[in-house]
């Protein structure tokens, strides 16, 4: 029987996707560099729908006509290596189809090159980890118009699903698919800083337990801030370690790492002119954090605030939860006002709804919340910010103040949270009808020359601010 796809990369990633795709009745082959992978997983799973291959000769015959071919290998190299590989024993008009976690630059430079060759590509973004990829992820594909319809039942059949609708949409041209998946990491990104600094704030100000701080947490979960970073926020506060029987978050060495994609989210953000403040300040939250010795050392020489908080417990508690909510709006609303530019930018032609409510199940940022982003966006597909939607609005009024305050005591009390401040000041700035980019007009003008326009006439003008026509100044800023 010929198998409707294959797949190359038997990670844990991709064999739980095959098992996925078999589950749901598609006759599999797969592929692995390594063939005592590939055969042991055909021997673990006797009776399945599965075909083991060799060699990618052995993988191309064993596929009907179109073949669908999905890589789940390594981003970088490892890609452009496979696909080198897998061109001479394909046909034009075949599907190549990449599910790894790949730089959408790549994927739009792989997408003309092989479409070039008569074939088919797609970059596909899978989110939901090992467990959403067995059981249902959200998929961000994103390639040819006529290369989607060869897989969308296939992704249709093994998505999540909310209210009976699959977390599955075709999202654009060339990579526009990854650069979705990238944006939604950048978001993920933000959404973890802002819970750990959350419990952080809480943990330090109010001395809370780990068994307290559950609590808490799992009573958040229940209503507006209900999503799987919660819950598994909550999940991990309750984990003693087994050797030591103190709680095992408390033992686990403070140095985050990252894969890169959030740092990508800033870099592109930085190059399109999207403000992601929020974003950028949890990718350094995890570069400052990587920093342990350093910080180590300083913490014996710096000195910071002996204050403790003598506030009600109960009201900080409260004010971190609204505080928290308010931030993840920034956070959302910075992403999606960057799927906005790069959209323009890119010829993307973006459904920013449908991306919401492909992200309410099977990924990582699942949350109650975008059922009313993506309502927000159904009211308005041209909404320029998520904070601008009254349902949002609304809950920043009610929350701002609450952030605020929070803010205010974690300065007082030397608790960094970059995440939590930067979205106070994204707000601030985004509200502020005059900012002072007029000083830095001057500043560019007195030292370089580079003119500024006014407020009460049209043009540009410069001025011999003191007669320095940029004198000694390179004029580079």
């Amino acid at each position: 029987m010929a198998s409707q796809i294959g797949l190359i990369g038997l990670a844990v990633m991709g064999q739980n996707l095959v098992l996925n795709m078999e589950r749901n009745g598609y006759h599999v082959a797969v592929y692995n560099r390594t063939t005592s992978v590939t055969e042991d997983f055909i021997a673990e799973h006797p009776g399945k729908k599965l075909t083991g291959c060799a060699t990618l000769e052995e993988l191309a015959a064993a596929l009907e006509r179109p073949r669908r071919v999905m890589l789940m290998v390594k981003a970088g190299a490892p890609v452009d290596a496979v696909i080198d590989q897998l061109v001479p024993v394909l046909e034009p008009g075949d599907l190549i189809i990449d599910g790894g976690n790949s730089f959408y630059q790549d994927t739009e430079r792989r997408a003309a090159a092989l479409e070039k060759a008569g074939l088919r590509y797609i970059g596909t973004g899978v989110s939901g980890g090992e467990e959403g990829a067995l059981r249902g992820p959200a998929i961000m594909p994103g390639g040819q118009p006529d290369a989607y319809p060869l897989v969308q039942q296939i992704f249709e059949s093994i998505a999540a699903k909310v209210d009976g609708e699959p977390c599955v949409t075709y999202i654009g041209p060339r990579g526009a698919g990854h650069y979705v998946k990238m944006v939604h990491n950048g978001i993920e990104y933000g959404d973890m800083q802002l819970i750990a600094e959350s419990y952080d704030i809480l943990h330090r100000a109010l001395n809370l337990s780990a068994s307290e701080l559950h609590s808490i947490f799992s009573e958040w979960n229940q209503a507006e801030l209900q999503s799987y970073l919660i819950e598994i926020t909550a999940d991990i506060l309750a984990v003693s370690d087994v050797e030591t029987g103190v709680p095992l978050v408390d033992v686990i060495l403070d140095e985050a790492q990252q894969k890169g994609t959030g740092k990508w989210t800033s870099q592109s953000a930085l190059d399109l002119g999207a403000p992601t403040p929020t974003i950028n300040a949890a990718v350094e939250s995890r570069i400052i954090s990587a920093y342990k010795a350093e910080r180590v050392a300083a913490s014996k020489v710096l000195p910071g605030p002996q204050a403790a908080y003598e506030g009600d417990r109960q009201t900080l508690i409260s004010q971190v939860r609204a505080a928290l909510y308010a931030a993840k709006i920034c956070s959302y609303a910075q992403g999606m006002s960057l799927l906005h530019a790069a959209s323009d930018e890119f010829g993307y032609n973006l459904d920013y709804g449908r991306i919401a409510a492909i992200w309410r199940g099977g990924c990582i940022i699942r949350a109650r919340f975008l059922n009313d982003i993506t309502a927000a966006y159904k009211c308005d597909p041209k909404l320029t910010n998520l904070m601008l939607d009254p349902f949002f609005r609304q809950a920043m009024i009610e929350r701002v103040p609450a952030l605020r305050e929070v803010v205010t005591v974690a300065v007082r009390l030397g608790i960094p949270c970059l995440a939590l401040s930067s979205a106070l000041a994204y707000y601030d700035a985004y509200r502020s009808e005059r900012l002072p980019a007029n000083m830095t007009q001057a500043q560019r003008d007195y030292f370089g020359a580079h003119t500024y326009r006014r407020t009460d006439r049209e043009g540009s003008f410069h001025t011999d601010w003191v007669g320095l026509q940029g004198g000694s100044h390179d004029g580079g800023a």
